[in-house]
C-alpha cells in the first residue's frame, strides 16, 4: 500500500531523524533504574523502586475515585558504566522528553537542567564522570518534577500532565570531532529544500561542526544524497579549518534532477548522509543520515491546500500521547502503530496536539506520507511574565530545531484556545489581550525566523468576534479553528455558517478546523440519538454532517478530529470518568464506527463495512415471539450494498453519504451477517449474538432469563465483560415489565441530556448510575413462576456536587443538577420489606454506586413488584436486574 523500501526506513536513535554510525557511539540507558516519587530529604533513608524507562508516577491515580493525581517530585537514579577508552570523546546524555522541569546529576554534581515536558533536551557530562578505571561506575541521579508553574505553559488543559521520565534516555559518546551537539538538542544539521518542482529540486544542507580537541583540525565534510534504492544521486565535499576548542559553519548545496516527489499517496524517502572525515587519512569522525522528502506546498485561502501543483484536502486527527493503564510512557510501536492507525484510516494528515511527542511519531509520518502540524502547549491562557514567555520562546525553538528534518511537518503551532478563559475584567482584561497578543507575534515572528519555509498557526475555539478584536486572527499564516457546534453548543447547522461566515469576511486567510468532535462512549447506543447522550450514533451522525460540509467547501484547507483516540483528562467525569471520549478509537484502540464512516468517506479502493462492531451483544423486545427488527448501518464507497441474514438476503440498500442503513429482524442467538458491495469483489462480515425478550414475558416461545434495565434512560448499555445488555426504560404494561409512575432526572449538568454528568464513585458502569427515575412508585415484571435473584443500583445524583464544573462542560445551555438536602425511601419485594429508610443519612453517599440484591420466588401467577414507599423527598432508583435461577 505505501511505496517505500526497507532501505528508505530511517530510524531514529538519538536526534530526531539521524542514524549515528561511523565515530559516534550511541546506547540506550533505559533499563534498571530505581525510582523513588516524592522528594529525598538530605541523609533520609530512602526507599526505591524498580523501573525501566520510559517511565511515569501517574498510571494509576489518574483513574481512581480520588479527585487530582500526584503532581510533584519524583527522582530516579541508575550506574552508567563508562569505558577508559571514552576519556577523549564528548559524551552526553540525552533525553527525549521528562515532564517538566528535570535537574541531572552525575556522580552528585549538577550537569544540567530542562524545563519543558514536552521536547527533547541533552547535557554533556564529560566534567563530572570518573573514567579513571577500565570500565568506571558513575551514578546519574534525575530529579523530575511535574507540579503546576505559573511560568511553563501548559498552565491548564483538557489532558494530564503526566510526571515521569517518560521517553528514552540514550548515552552518547562522539569524537572530539562532531556535528553540533549542543543546538538545542537538534541534530545539528538542517537539510532545507528552498527550491522543488517536477524537473529538479535544490538540497540545501548546513549545519555546524565543534572541535573539542587540543588541536586544529583539517577536515572535510561529504554530503551526499541516496535514493531509496542506495543509488547516490549527488555529492558534495567541502574542506574546513577549524581552530582548537572551536564551531564553523558549513553550507553545502545540491541538485536533484527529475525528482521522485514525497506525497501522502507516495511518500518516497531519499536521505542525505553528511560526514566529517580527517582530511589528512579519510578516517570518519562523525556521520548522521536525515531523511529528505522533495516536496512544495502552499496554503492559498480559496483553493486551500496545494501539494506538488495539485490541491489536497488535509484530513486527518488529533492525536495525544498516552495509553490506558501506561500514562504517556509509551514504546516506540504504540506512537508507530498510533500513525498506521491514520494512514489506514484514509488520513494525509495529523495535528500533534497540544505538544511535540515522541520522535517515533514524525518518523513515522515521513514513511508513511502524513502531513503534520507540530505545537507547543500554551493552552487556554498564559501568565504576563518574562519567564513564561521565555519558557515558551525557547520550547518553540526547541520544537522547530529538533523537527526540522521531517519533510511531513508543514505547519508549526502554538497558542491553543488562549482565550477560552478570559482573565480579568474591563481595562485590565484590555492589557491581559495586549500581551496575548504581544506573545502570540514573538512566537509568531521566531519561528518564520527560524523556519520561512512552513506556515505558522494559532487554533482558536469558537468565539470569532473575540479572537478577531484581540487581533489574534491577523498574526498567524493559517487560523484554525475548534468548532464544536452540535456539541457544546446547539445546532450541527452552526457549522457551516461559521466557516462561510469567517471565509466571506477573511477573503485573504486561509483557515484549517483543528478540531472537532463528539463524546462517545463505545458502550452506549440509541436509536434515537441526541446531542450529549453520549452514543455511538450520535457521534457519527455528528461526523458525517461535518465531513459533507467540508468537503463541499474547497476553501477549507483541512480538519483534523478531535481525537484519534480517547485519551485521558484526569479532571473529567461523564460516563467515562477521567476520560474525554471524543476520539474515533477507544483508549486501547479499538476503532469506532466513526473510524469506518472516514474509512468510507477518505479511501479510494472498494470499501464496505458493517457497523455495530462494538454491539456485537445485542437485546430488545420480539413481538411476533422470534424476531426483533433493530436498524444496522453499513459503511461503504460503493453506490449501493446488499445485505444478507443467515444466509437470506434483505435486499439492497443506495448508500447516501457513505452510509446504507437497513433495519435487521434479528432472531434469538447467533445471527450471521454478510454485506456485499454492489459490482464489486468487496464484502465485510459479521456475526451477532441477540438475547431475544419475549413482549409478554411468559410467552414460552421464548424462555425468559434474565432482564437488566437502566431507569430514566433512553439508550442500550452494552457489557461485553458480563455478557449483558441494559435496555432502556419504559412504562410497565400488563404481561410485560417497565416502571410505575415518576419521572426521569432531566436536569442535568453540564453535558448531559439525561441524569446526571458526576463521577459515579465506586463503579465502573457510569452510565448506569448516572441516569434515575425520581419519584418511582413500582416495578413492576410479570415473569413466569419461579425464583430469581433481584438487584437494585442506586445513587445519589442530587447533592452537592464535589467538584468544579469543568470549562469544557459548559454549553451556552448547561445547567447544574438541582440538589436535596435530605431523602429517604422504603423499598419492598412482592410487599415483604426489603430496604427501610434507604436514603442520604445510610447507604446513599453523594455520587457513591451503592447496589444490593435480594432472592424471590414468584408463584402464583403474580410477577415480581418492587414497590417504594417516600419517607423524605423523592424516591429514586437507577437500574433494576432480574435474572431467573430456576
Amino acid at each position: 500500500m505505501y511505496k517505500y523500501t526497507i532501505r528508505a526506513i530511517i530510524i531514529c536513535l538519538f536526534f530526531c531523524g539521524q542514524i549515528f554510525a561511523q565515530g559516534r557511539i550511541v546506547q540506550s540507558v533505559n533499563s534498571n533504574w530505581n525510582f523513588h516519587k516524592g522528594d529525598i530529604a538530605a541523609g533520609a533513608k530512602t526507599d526505591w523502586e524498580k523501573v525501566s524507562l520510559p517511565h511515569s508516577w501517574n498510571t494509576a491515580d489518574v483513574y481512581d475515585d480520588t479527585p487530582g493525581y500526584y503532581r510533584g517530585i519524583g527522582w530516579y537514579k541508575k550506574t552508567l558504566y563508562i569505558p577508559a577508552a571514552w576519556k577523549n570523546k564528548s559524551i552526553y546524555l540525552y533525553f527525549e522528553g521528562a515532564n517538566q522541569i528535570t535537574e541531572v546529576f552525575v556522580n552528585g554534581k549538577p550537569a544540567g537542567k530542562h524545563i519543558g515536558g514536552y521536547t527533547a533536551f541533552s547535557f554533556s557530562i564529560n566534567q563530572y564522570l570518573n573514567l579513571s578505571d577500565s570500565l568506571s561506575a558513575n551514578e546519574v541521579t534525575v530529579k523530575v518534577d511535574n507540579s503546576h508553574n505559573a511560568d511553563i505553559p501548559p498552565l491548564s488543559a483538557d489532558f494530564t500532565f503526566y510526571g515521569g521520565i517518560y521517553r528514552d534516555v540514550y548515552l552518547v559518546a562522539a569524537n572530539p570531532v562532531h556535528f553540533d551537539m549542543d543546538d538545542h538538542a537538534s541534530a545539528g544539521i538542517r537539510v532545507k529544500t528552498p527550491v522543488v518542482d517536477n524537473a529538479k529540486a535544490s538540497v540545501s544542507i548546513g549545519g555546524s561542526i565543534c572541535n573539542t580537541s587540543a588541536q586544529k583540525q583539517n577536515l572535510k565534510v561529504v554530503s551526499e544524497v541516496i535514493d531509496a534504492e542506495g543509488k547516490i544521486i549527488n555529492k558534495t565535499e567541502q574542506k574546513l579549518i577549524i581552530n582548537a576548542s572551536g564551531k564553523q559553519a558549513f553550507d553545502q548545496q545540491q541538485t536533484v534532477p527529475q525528482p521522485h516527489l514525497w506525497s501522502p499517496e507516495d511518500p518516497y524517502l531519499y536521505h542525505v548522509v553528511t560526514r566529517i572525515t580527517d582530511a589528512k587519512t579519510g578516517e570518519t569522525l562523525d556521520e548522521q543520515s536525515n531523511p529528505l522528502g522533495l516536496r512544495w506546498f502552499s496554503f492559498d485561502a480559496d483553493k486551500g491546500f496545494m501539494l506538488n501543483g495539485k490541491p489536497v484536502k488535509l484530513m486527518g486527527a488529533n492525536r495525544h500521547q498516552d495509553y490506558k493503564d501506561m500514562a504517556n510512557a509509551l514504546p516506540n510501536a504504540l506512537h508507530e502503530r498510533d500513525m498506521h492507525l491514520l494512514k489506514d484510516m484514509g488520513a494525509n494528515f495529523i495535528r500533534i496536539a497540544h505538544y511535540p511527542q515522541d520522535p517515533a511519531v514524525l518518523e513515522a509520518c515521513d514513511r508513511l506520507g502524513i502531513l503534520a502540524s507540530v505545537e507547543i502547549p500554551i493552552v487556554n491562557s498564559i501568565t504576563e511574565s518574562a519567564g513564561f514567555t521565555q519558557n515558551c520562546l525557547n520550547m518553540q525553538t526547541e520544537m522547530i530545531r529538533q523537527n526540522f528534518n521531517h519533510p511531513a511537518v508543514i505547519i508549526w503551532t502554538y497558542m491553543n484556545e488562549v482565550l477560552l478563559r478570559p482573565q480579568f475584567q474591563g481595562d485590565r482584561q484590555k492589557t491581559y489581550f495586549a500581551n496575548v497578543a504581544k506573545l502570540a507575534k514573538s512566537i509568531d515572528s521566531l519561528s518564520r525566523a527560524e523556519d520561512p519555509a512552513r506556515y505558522t498557526m494559532i487554533p482558536c475555539h469558537g468565539a470569532y468576534a473575540l479572537y478577531n478584536s484581540v487581533g489574534l486572527t491577523r498574526i498567524p499564516q493559517i487560523v484554525g479553528w475548534n468548532l464544536y457546534n452540535g456539541w457544546y453548543s446547539a445546532g450541527l447547522n452552526g457549522f457551516e455558517e461559521f466557516m462561510d461566515k469567517f471565509h466571506k469576511e477573511n477573503p485573504k486567510t486561509p483557515f484549517i478546523i483543528t478540531e472537532y468532535g463528539a463524546d462517545a462512549d463505545s458502550r452506549s447506543h440509541s436509536m434515537k440519538p441526541e446531542r450529549f447522550d453520549k452514543s455511538i450514533e450520535y457521534e457519527v451522525m455528528y461526523h458525517a454532517h461535518y465531513i459533507k460540509q467540508m468537503m463541499q467547501r474547497p476553501f477549507v484547507a483541512g480538519a483534523a478530529i478531535w481525537n484519534l483516540v480517547d485519551f485521558n483528562s484526569e479532571g473529567r467525569a461523564e460516563s467515562t470518568p477521567h476520560v474525554n471520549s471524543k476520539g474515533i478509537t477507544t483508549e486501547t484502540r479499538d476503532p469506532k464506527e466513526t473510524y469506518f464512516l472516514y474509512q468510507a468517506n477518505l479511501l479510494t479502493s472498494p470499501y464496505i463495512k458493517i457497523g455495530g462492531n462494538q454491539w456485537k451483544l445485542r437485546s430488545g423486545m420480539s413481538t411476533d415471539g422470534a424476531t426483533c427488527t433493530q436498524p444496522l448501518t453499513v459503511f461503504s464507497n460503493q453506490p449501493s450494498v446488499t445485505l444478507w441474514l443467515n444466509g437470506k438476503t434483505l435486499g439492497s440498500a443506495n448508500v447516501v453519504d457513505h452510509m446504507a442503513v437497513f433495519n435487521v429482524p434479528f432472531i434469538n442467538g447467533i445471527n450471521k451477517l454478510r454485506a456485499i458491495g454492489t459490482g464489486v469483489n468487496t464484502s465485510d462480515d459479521q456475526v451477532v449474538d441477540f438475547k431475544l425478550l419475549p413482549t409478554q414475558l411468559n410467552d414460552t416461545r421464548i424462555p425468559f432469563t434474565e432482564l437488566n434495565v437502566s431507569l430514566g434512560d433512553t439508550r442500550y448499555f452494552v457489557d461485553d465483560k458480563l455478557q449483558q445488555v441494559w435496555l432502556p426504560e419504559q412504562a410497565y404494561t400488563k404481561g410485560g415489565w417497565g416502571y410505575v409512575g415518576g419521572e426521569p432526572l432531566k436536569s442535568g449538568g453540564g453535558r448531559t441530556s439525561m441524569g446526571s454528568d458526576k463521577d459515579i464513585f465506586g463503579t465502573g458502569y457510569d452510565p448506569v448510575y448516572e441516569t434515575q427515575r425520581l419519584g418511582i412508585e413500582a416495578f413492576k415484571a410479570d415473569v413466569p413462576d419461579g425464583k430469581y435473584e433481584v438487584t437494585l443500583h442506586f445513587a445519589e445524583l442530587q447533592a452537592k456536587s464535589n467538584g468544579e464544573l469543568l470549562v469544557y462542560n459548559l454549553g451556552n445551555d448547561a445547567k447544574q443538577t438541582a440538589t436535596v438536602k435530605s431523602r429517604a425511601f422504603d423499598v419492598s419485594v412482592n410487599g415483604q420489606s426489603f430496604i427501610n429508610a434507604l436514603g442520604s443519612a445510610n447507604y446513599l453517599e453523594p455520587q457513591m454506586a451503592y447496589s444490593t440484591s435480594t432472592v424471590v420466588v414468584a408463584k402464583g401467577g403474580q410477577g415480581i413488584t418492587i414497590g417504594f414507599k417516600p419517607l423524605s423527598g423523592q424516591t429514586i432508583l437507577n437500574a433494576a436486574q432480574i435474572k431467573k435461577i430456576y
